[in-house]
């Protein structure tokens, strides 16, 4: 009985942090301190970032766990600096050096020619130090090993990329892309397209989704409040669970569609899209979950939030 008191201990709080993780630490380390904090029984984040990276780490608590999913599928905006001349063991700035260069060649000019080559649809394959498993195993610990895999390449989606400065041996771009990007092997790659080889020396995210970096919070701001306010204060730096779908139209329902939606049965709903996610709310304004326009029309539930009264 003890052990299941400690493992429901916790408050029953529910919204999104858009927490400005620090350099050094592992997105879990930050997530478990920001569990800690607002005494949540319950939180996850959507999307890990390394620890060399800085930046926009949603953090989400209670019942916004149940959209993680969608968080962690959602496009991502990354600042990146890159260093030529240098290939690592993890693609970025923590590895051992492997290969060594001279990048003195290389003009701004041939980095913008070959920039487009990244740019749209292309194939990625997955780096040794990454999450991704083989049977069973995560990669990076197979790496750690020493061994290397064969891996299958990935479709992703480079919406931008943009050189925002050259100072030779380092770049900085701004990347804007789809779930699934290794930004550590977009780097890498650009530096093999120009001969020289490269790794990422700095990394920030600065939008994920709907979110903007405008919103983000240090976690430096968290302790502090917390230590001023205690929860009460804390509470107010979350934002509502629905504004993670913000680029997702919305349905109302009026009471009976609500109550059978909310018995897991699909409703009609008249003037819904035709097709896609749908945020689904009350006749009050209550959020009650995301659903899915099925074939013949109807909203069909597939992540509810409230429960019938």
């Amino acid at each position: 009985m003890a052990r299941r008191r400690r493992r429901n201990s916790g408050r029953d709080v529910s919204g999104i942090l858009l927490l400005d993780k620090p350099a050094g630490i592992t997105s879990n380390a930050a997530l478990q301190e920001v569990k800690r904090l607002f005494r949540a029984r319950k939180a996850g984040h959507t999307g890990s970032l390394d620890p060399l990276a800085t930046g926009m780490l949603p953090i989400c608590l209670g019942k916004a766990t149940r959209i993680s999913a969608f968080l962690l599928d959602a496009d991502k905006e990354y600042l990146v600096r890159v260093k030529l001349g240098e290939v690592t063991t993890t693609a970025d700035a923590e590895g051992e050096v492997v290969e060594r260069h001279d990048p003195a060649g290389v003009s701004r000019e041939a980095l913008e020619e070959v920039l487009p080559r990244f740019r749209g649809e292309i194939e990625q394959l997955p780096p040794m130090y990454s999450a991704v498993k083989h049977k069973g195993e995560r990669l990076y610990k197979l790496a750690r090993e020493g061994v290397e895999v064969e891996r299958q390449p990935r479709t992703i989606t480079i919406h931008a990329l943009e050189l925002l400065d050259f100072r030779n041996p380092l770049f900085e771009i701004r990347v804007h892309c789809s779930k699934g990007t290794y930004v550590r092997t977009l780097a890498e790659d650009i530096g093999r397209a120009l001969g020289v080889g490269a790794h990422v020396a700095g990394l920030r995210r600065t939008r994920v989704g709907p979110y903007e970096e405008s919103g983000m919070v240090t976690l430096e701001r968290v302790e502090s409040l917390a230590e001023a306010g205690g929860t009460a204060a804390l509470d107010e730096l979350l934002l509502p669970v629905d504004t993670g779908l913000a680029q997702w139209p919305e349905v109302r329902l009026g009471a009976d569609s609500a109550f059978y939606l909310q018995q897991g049965q699909p409703v009609m709903v008249p003037r819904a899209p035709t097709e896609g996610w749908v945020r689904i709310y009350d006749r009050d304004g209550r959020f009650l979950g995301v659903g899915e326009i099925d074939d013949d029309g109807r909203v069909a539930p597939r992540r509810l939030l409230a429960k019938r009264a």
